[in-house]
């Protein structure tokens, strides 16, 4: 187990650095050390317990996910555990953003390209062989949990963003129509992936995301506002 020595010994001539190696006192033994600054936290414990909690969440669920689990599992001390983070949700979190960091804008000339890159960077992450499994369960347990529920907000805001930069840009090129309802557009482009990974769970074939580029771009271009109902005035114009 690791037990991560990341301060430095008190009244001990070593420095440990990042990599947790002890670095041998200066030879000037009268030579005053400069005071330690923030505990250093080694970068091959926290990959190795993100590792362990991905691991525990695909295999028990976020109901059944314990620190003590993904401590033991990582090899590492509760303490360098809970260190980093110190609720389950925190962890989470963690795993979530990460996620949320590794999404990629690759943009293209065209609607039809920014669309096929678009699909192919979800359906790539989704068919992660542990993501496939943990996305499903996060969705469910966050109906039971406002802070997860959050958490997972943010994940969609920031997909969403994207999704709805590539309508605005389309709209600038002129291939979509001024009036193109761009929060039905983003629905269209996101829900079928997220359709495929939580109900139907079966391998989409080779050719599966050019046929959805060609049927999401054809429901995009025909994406428009709801009309208004005739006799029926805003809240604000109401007597």
């Amino acid at each position: 187990m690791t037990n991560e020595p990341e301060h430095p010994a008190a009244g001990h001539g070593t420095n440990v650095d990042a990599s947790g190696t002890a670095d041998p006192a200066p030879a000037s033994a009268g030579k005053k050390r400069k005071p330690a600054g923030a505990a250093v936290m080694r970068a091959d414990v926290t990959e190795a317990i993100l590792r362990a909690a991905a691991l525990e969440l695909a295999e028990h669920g976020y109901g059944g996910l314990t620190l003590d689990a993904v401590a033991r599992r990582a090899k590492v001390s509760r303490p360098a555990l809970y260190r980093r983070w110190p609720s389950k949700h925190a962890l989470t979190e963690a795993l979530i953003a990460g996620v949320k960091d590794n999404l990629t804008d690759d943009r293209t000339d065209s609607l039809r390209g920014d669309v096929s890159a678009f699909l192919t960077a979800v359906d790539a992450g989704l068919r992660h062989p542990l993501v496939s499994r943990i996305v499903p369960d996060l969705l469910v347990e966050a109906h039971r949990s406002t802070e997860l529920a959050q958490t997972l907000y943010e994940l969609r805001d920031t997909r969403r963003a994207r999704a709805t930069a590539i309508m605005d840009r389309a709209i600038a090129r002129g291939e979509l129509s001024s009036d193109t309802d761009r929060e039905m557009a983003v629905d269209l482009l996101i829900a079928p992936l997220y359709w495929r990974l939580a109900m139907v769970r079966t391998p989409t074939d080779p050719g599966y995301l050019d046929r959805l580029t060609t049927v999401v771009l054809a429901a995009i271009a025909a994406a428009r506002p709801a009309p208004d109902t005739p006799g029926q005035g805003s809240a604000e114009s109401s007597p």
